[in-house]
C-alpha cells in the first residue's frame, strides 16, 4: 500500500504542477491591451483600433461596440476572435511582453494587426 500511495502522489503532483505554471504563465498577459488593425485594401477599411481585455489567458471585449474573444498560450501565441454588428474576423499572432503582432482574416478581407499593452 505504500508504494501505491507514492506512486498516486507522484501522479497527482505530475498533473497540478503543469496545471500551475499554465495558469501563472497565461497570467503574463493580462491586462489591457490596444490592438490596431490594418489592411492593405482601401475598400476594408484601414487603422481601427480596439482595445480588448485578457484575463487568465482569456480573451474579452474592452468595447461595446466590439465582441471579441480567444485565448493566449503560456507562451504568447493567441488566437482571437473578432465581431461586430454582421462582420466578423479571426486572428492569430504572438504576444511578447507588451507588445505582440500578428495577422487577420474576414470574410472578404485580410490583413496585419499590432497591440501594445496599455
Amino acid at each position: 500500500m505504500n508504494g501505491f500511495r507514492k506512486g498516486l502522489f507522484a501522479t497527482i503532483i505530475a498533473i497540478a504542477f503543469p496545471l500551475a505554471q499554465a495558469d501563472a504563465a497565461g497570467s503574463t498577459f493580462d491586462g489591457t491591451w490596444n490592438v490596431r488593425i490594418s489592411s492593405s485594401s482601401e475598400t476594408c477599411g484601414n487603422g481601427a483600433t480596439v482595445a480588448i481585455g485578457i484575463s487568465n489567458g482569456q480573451i474579452a471585449s474592452s468595447s461595446t461596440a466590439v465582441t471579441a474573444s480567444g485565448r493566449v498560450a503560456d507562451a504568447g501565441s493567441i488566437n482571437v476572435s473578432l465581431s461586430t454588428g454582421i462582420k466578423h474576423a479571426v486572428g492569430s499572432g504572438r504576444l511578447s511582453g507588451t507588445s505582440g503582432s500578428g495577422t487577420w482574416r474576414g470574410a472578404m478581407c485580410s490583413g496585419t494587426w499590432t497591440a501594445e499593452r496599455m
